[in-house]
């Protein structure tokens, strides 16, 4: 009697091997005539794994054989799924259960969860017909689908079969990847076969916002995030000043779990056809491969009476592949063949307006400090654009190839000598209008640097002793008057001596605490100056005018110089969250002086510490202490005591040697000198939502900035902005039959503001613009206007280029975005401000 009683609590069942035969499910009585137009599900039943089955309710539980009748809130779990009913008939033998009220389904693999009126289900097979449903996949418990942020699928049916774990038939219902109950977007359809991770129908309806949009004969639409499937994407569609009418479609091809490739074709009604590929491959860790191929059949147009043709192509390669930890192999190649045809069709203004392509490839192996390289690379330059009576001149530099060795500084035997090597084999070319070298200069280089770092009183001394030598199997003949170089089939070496001293003094520091500091900043305050000094001198370089023209080391001249800088940095050092007492010094003031001047140290002059060793910052020692940059500001300069740099001067023509390299990448030597422009680097954080730059260069001889720039970047919430301004004016690219150099002098201000993003729900605009401010114009600006519901959004964006006689657009983009399905328009993700 006491065995036979009603239980109350969970039950433990360990479920018996069925019999090996078919399984039929008996369907409880339905609530209209329709339950007798499906199909049973009927599946052969698989072998018991030993796994509990639980049960719970608050009613009451009976038994009878192997037969459980359980009402209120009934629980069974089994395995990773659990099925709750308001009654439930269950045998424990063959696995059958009969559900009623209030029937939710959920767990599994897919994180299924199937709602319905009522049900029945076989817990062995997973296989079941449910009715009245409303269910998802891969939507996760608490989970909430939003536009353009994951994958879950959701489905309503007057009934459903489930014929197997993660398969399912949806008859009399509708799918979608939106939050129920007002969808922004369904799918209808007499019946939905849900299976290897894709749901597909035929006789389809596609309705958004509950308006029937489109007829589909047939459709796919994938099941969890991970399914990728080949299909057409929905059509491009837009409207350009210049292009016209743009019509586009593209196809995707899915290959396989770790590579794609879309293709797709553009007709702009005033200009012509457009076609593009992309390819993409992630492999282990971190082997990729991207490639992009665009072209324009451009059937051109007249201007002034004369027929203008910007078609051209554009390939791009990138890839990645890693032997081992210390090998790999890396390629950042691009083929362009008409700098025209990317100014004026590229989606990009930073890519519209650059004139350079460096194509690199390499194997690179590191061990021990030791890095061998074996590279090829081109430089493609465009140096001045193509008018109706001269073509565009280019520049083109090729290494083909390069083996490098490059070290790190090792210990010379027991002394306390460091010693380091770069050495270089390569093969080059270089082409230009007026010039071309006949067919490949080799070139040895090998330059070894032995140092020698002293440390007393906080004071750090580094004297250091190189030497170098390069071969070159061609040089350059040196002609009087005539700035248009000449090869010479003579080869020639080089050779120099270096010596180097560097100095470091005590940083000098002081912390302030008064209440007035801490109203000002909520915190202490340190503030460091870093004072550093260096002396080199280059001895040996007297053929410099006859050196054929690569690569910086092709710059090497010689040198005697003088170079000086100040680093000042501000710290603020939070208070401790455990006590209102401000944080505690470190007990060792060696270490403590070490512990704010972070890495500084450890920078080398030319360039001088660039800030970034600072990061390291203060670290205090009491619990809930924090730190962080405020400001760093660094000035550095250079005195050369041989203002000709050993006879390489060139007056009234731009001068660039790689020690004025390594101070600034603005070119200032047109004439000896002995002073060169103030260098000023200046950064201010405030906190992590505002920052600004300010980095100039001074040149206190002309009496000029030679570059001016600032960068301004703040965000909060869901307000972000940005300002840049550069000025420059400084010696032009192009000597002019040796006379002086033709002046580069610009000055450009961008502003971006904008409000929301491009997940966030709700209304987001935003606005950038690029002004030329020498000719007072609008070189190009874009306004973006965009709302994003639960799972669709429509974006919005005028587009503005004016890039002189190549490119004066106004392009009007748009599209329409639906989470899981795709994008309507032409506005891509690429070009977008949000």
């Amino acid at each position: 009697m006491a065995l036979s009683h009603p239980q109350l609590r969970a039950q433990a069942l360990s479920n018996q091997e069925p019999q090996a035969s078919t399984v039929e499910a008996s369907l409880p009585d339905g609530p209209s005539a329709l339950e007798n137009h499906y199909p049973d599900a009927i599946v052969l039943p698989a072998s018991d794994d030993g796994s509990m089955v639980v049960i719970e309710s608050s009613g009451p539980q009976t038994k009878t054989g192997n037969r459980y009748t359980l009402d209120g809130d009934v629980v069974i779990t089994y395995k990773d799924r659990r099925i709750e009913a308001d009654h439930i008939d269950y045998d424990s033998d063959t696995g059958e259960l009969n559900a009623n009220g209030h029937l939710k389904v959920s767990g599994g693999q897919n994180n299924e969860s199937i709602s319905a009126s009522h049900g029945t289900m076989n817990m062995k097979t997973q296989t079941g017909r449910f009715f009245d449903v409303k269910g998802s996949v891969g939507l996760r418990p608490g989970a909430r689908p939003i536009y353009d942020n994951g994958q879950p699928f959701l489905f309503e049916g007057k009934v459903v079969v489930k014929t197997g774990p993660q398969s399912y038939d949806v008859y009399g219902g509708s799918v979608t990847s939106c939050q129920m109950p007002n969808p922004d977007w369904q799918l209808f359809a007499g019946k939905f076969s849900i299976a290897e991770g894709k749901a597909t129908a035929r006789n389809s309806v596609f309705r958004v916002i509950n308006i029937p949009l489109v007829y589909l004969p047939y459709v796919t639409h994938p099941v969890v995030g991970e399914q990728r499937q080949t299909g057409l994407l929905i059509p491009v569609i837009g409207e350009s000043s210049t292009r016209g009418m743009i019509l586009g479609e593209q196809i995707y091809v899915s290959l396989g779990r770790s590579a794609d490739m879309t293709v797709g074709v553009e007709y702009f009604s005033k200009r012509g056809w457009q076609q593009s590929a992309t390819f993409r491959y992630r492999g282990l860790g971190n082997n990729f491969v991207l490639a992009h191929y665009s072209a324009l059949w451009d059937r051109g147009y007249v201007t002034g009476g004369q027929y203008v043709n910007q078609g051209g192509q554009d390939v791009v390669f990138s890839g990645r592949y890693d032997l081992s930890p210390q090998t790999r192999f890396v390629a950042d190649l691009e083929y362009l063949s008409s700098y025209p045809y990317r100014e004026a069709f590229t989606e990009n203004f930073n890519q519209a307006v650059s004139s350079d392509i460096l194509s690199i490839g390499y194997a690179v192996h590191n061990a021990d400090g030791y890095a061998w390289s074996m590279r090829a690379d081109r430089y493609q330059g465009l140096k001045g654009a193509a008018t109706t009576t001269t073509p565009e001149r280019q520049i083109r530099i090729f290494h083909s190839p390069s083996v490098d060795l490059f070290s790190t500084e090792h210990r010379l035997g027991e002394s306390p000598l460091l010693w380091s090597v770069e050495s270089s084999v390569a093969s080059l070319k270089r082409v230009q209008p007026n010039f071309s070298t006949t067919g490949l200069t080799h070139r040895f280089d090998v330059h070894p640097k032995i140092s020698l770092p002293l440390n007393a009183g906080g004071w750090h001394l580094r004297p250091s002793v190189a030497v170098r030598d390069t071969i070159y199997t061609r040089s350059r003949e040196l002609r009087p008057n005539s700035s248009t170089p000449v090869e010479s089939g003579e080869g020639i070496n080089r050779g120099d001596v270096e010596v180097s001293v560097e100095a470091r003094a005590p940083v000098l520091e002081r912390t302030f605490t008064s209440p007035l500091v801490h109203k000002l900043f909520a915190s202490d305050v340190k503030h460091t100056i870093e004072p550093i000094a260096a002396y080199h001198l280059v001895r040996g370089v007297d053929n410099f005018r006859r050196l054929l023209r690569f690569d910086d080391i092709d710059v090497v001249s010689n040198t005697n110089e003088v170079e000086y800088g100040v680093t000042q940095r501000l710290f603020l050092r939070q208070k401790s969250s455990e006590s209102s007492e401000p944080c505690s010094e470190p007990k060792d003031d060696a270490a403590g002086s070490a512990a704010w001047t972070g890495a500084a140290a450890a920078g080398v002059m030319g360039g001088v510490s660039n800030g970034a060793a600072s990061d390291a910052g203060y670290v205090g020692t009491q619990p809930g202490c924090g730190n962080r940059e405020f400001l760093s500001w660094r000035l550095s300069q250079k005195y050369f005591l041989d203002p000709t740099f050993g006879g390489a001067i060139v007056t009234r023509s731009r001068n660039i040697f790689q020690t004025t390299l390594a101070l600034s990448g603005i070119a200032f030597l047109t004439e000896p000198r002995n002073i060169s422009p103030l260098i000023s680097r200046l950064r201010w954080k405030t906190s992590d939502h505002f920052d600004v730059e300010w980095n100039f260069d001074l040149d206190t001889g002309a009496k000029k900035f030679t570059s001016n720039n600032v960068l301004v970047n703040f965000h909060e919430g869901q307000v972000f902005s940005g300002l840049s301004y550069a000025r420059l004016n400084a010696p032009g690219r192009f000597n002019i039959a040796g006379f002086s150099s033709a002046v580069s002098d610009f000055s450009q201000l961008r502003i971006l503001l904008g409000y929301g993003g491009p997940a966030k729900r709700g209304f987001g605009i935003a606005a950038n613009t690029g002004l030329d401010l020498n000719s007072t114009q609008v070189q190009y600006g874009a306004l973006q206007v965009q709302y994003n519901w639960d799972c669709c959004g429509l974006s919005v964006e005028y587009q503005k280029y004016q890039l002189g006689s190549v490119r004066n657009e106004n392009a009007y983009r748009f599209n329409f975005t639906l989470a899981n399905i795709g994008t309507a328009g032409n506005l891509r993700r690429a070009e977008r401000l949000f």
